[in-house]
């Protein structure tokens, strides 16, 4: 016979890595007219004690990363499961070691159908055991957790140690890749331009649209190669910025005008907003007009045919800074890869059937560069407020630097 109205329903929070076991004592205890919330870990199981908020927790000694004698012992210091019973449930396992470190009970396995609802009742109902000789069970209990612990810092820190030694392989590999492309391309560009101004004869119309088809491949291949070294050169500390004055609306004027052929070709409209007045600021305009085409490229890129992207120049007080707003229409980025794809090599759609080309560097060169002249890099989707005053459903792309004055003003 069910007993739903003569006990009210308890929240029962059951720890145990075997199906099997975890759907008979879900059997037995909903019958029951209890609520049972499953964990197949330790670490969920700790997880779940401190949202769901159980009125009674049965853990299994062996389950998988924390074993249930540290489960016991880190949900024993919990403010919220202050009070709730406890209890360890396996087929091996130390009586004793389980109600040291903080079970208020034991069942053994297998578990005998008929008792359980009873027991479980019981412990409901603040019956509790008592542990003996709990110290010294304790003290033996807490050395294996220092020694496992122990273990686990070592292994950590060998895999930090190996995950350093790939990165700086990376940074080698890059720089010495980049090095030996950018190596031959200097004659290619070189002989390019000898055979497109004649300086090595006269060439035949035909041959002339072939050779700039070349051309326009090898500046991409070229601006491709430019950014790995970039990149390299940033990863390892060794890019030098020039610092000179500058005009960030004059900078922004001269990225704009890089890119809007590629508009056109992408068939996307721009929509631009000019400076209001002088931005005088201090730096390397050259990497920073870099690092603006690189983001108008990759709005250009990701808007559909058809699609919008506006442009618009803000600043802000204190401290004082410049920003370019790039906004689009495009399909936007999900919020869980927002920071993402600021890193190197990191793409929405890395596979090699994706739509969009590029390697993944272009916004990682703009946050980089954007840092090392006082900015940051933001970026939102959809965007929250206007650009341009034109309403964006895409992505947002703000590249801010520090509009520190420059060296004609302060004088």
């Amino acid at each position: 016979m069910a007993h739903y109205s003569s006990h009210p329903v308890s929240r029962v929070l059951h720890i145990e890595d075997d199906p099997k076991n975890r759907l008979l004592v879900r059997k037995l205890l909903v019958a029951q007219g209890h609520e049972v919330i499953d964990a197949e870990t330790g670490l969920e199981g700790i997880r779940l004690a401190e949202t769901e908020r159980p009125d009674l927790v049965l853990v299994d000694i062996n389950i998988p990363d924390l074993d249930g004698y540290e489960v016991t012992l880190r949900l024993r210091g919990m403010a919220t499961m202050k009070g709730v019973p406890i209890v360890a449930i396996t087929a091996e396992g130390d009586r004793q070691t389980s109600l040291a470190v903080g079970a208020d009970g034991f069942i053994g396995k297998p578990i005998d159908a008929r008792r359980f609802p009873q027991t479980i009742l019981q412990f409901l109902g603040g019956h509790r055991e008592k542990a003996e000789g709990g110290e010294e069970k304790l003290r033996e209990r807490s050395q294996m957790i220092v020694e496992r612990l122990e273990r686990k810092v070592t292994e950590l820190s060998e895999a930090n140690r190996r995950l350093e030694d790939m990165a700086r392989l990376r940074r080698e590999f890059l720089q010495n890749v980049t090095h030996e492309l950018a190596t031959p391309m200097t004659p290619v560009v070189g002989y390019l331009r000898l055979l497109l101004d004649e300086e090595l004869g006269t060439i035949a119309p035909l041959q002339r649209k072939s050779l700039q088809s070349i051309e326009d491949c090898t500046k991409q291949l070229r601006n491709v190669i430019d950014t790995l070294l970039d990149v390299s050169s940033l990863e390892t500390g060794r890019m030098h910025f020039y610092v000179q004055d500058y005009d960030f609306g004059a900078v922004t004027e001269r990225a704009l005008t890089d890119v809007r052929r590629v508009f056109g070709e992408h068939g996307v409209t721009l929509h631009e907003t000019s400076a209001r007045g002088p931005m005088p600021a201090r730096g390397d305009a050259e990497k920073l007009r870099r690092a603006m085409v690189h983001v108008l490229d990759n709005a250009a890129k990701f808007t559909p045919r058809g699609g919008e992207v506006a442009v618009e120049l803000r600043n802000g007080d204190g401290p004082s800074w410049y920003g370019l707003v790039v906004g689009d229409t495009g399909p936007g980025v999900p919020k869980n890869q927002l920071v993402s794809i600021l890193e190197p090599f990191y793409q929405v759609d890395g596979s090699a059937t994706r739509v969009h080309g590029g390697v993944g560097l272009g916004l990682a060169f703009a946050r980089r560069v954007s840092e090392s002249l006082g900015g940051r890099v933001d970026i939102e989707s959809p965007p929250v407020a206007p650009v341009g005053g034109r309403t964006m459903t895409g992505t947002s792309v703000t590249l801010r630097v520090l509009a520190e004055p420059s060296a004609a003003s302060r004088r």
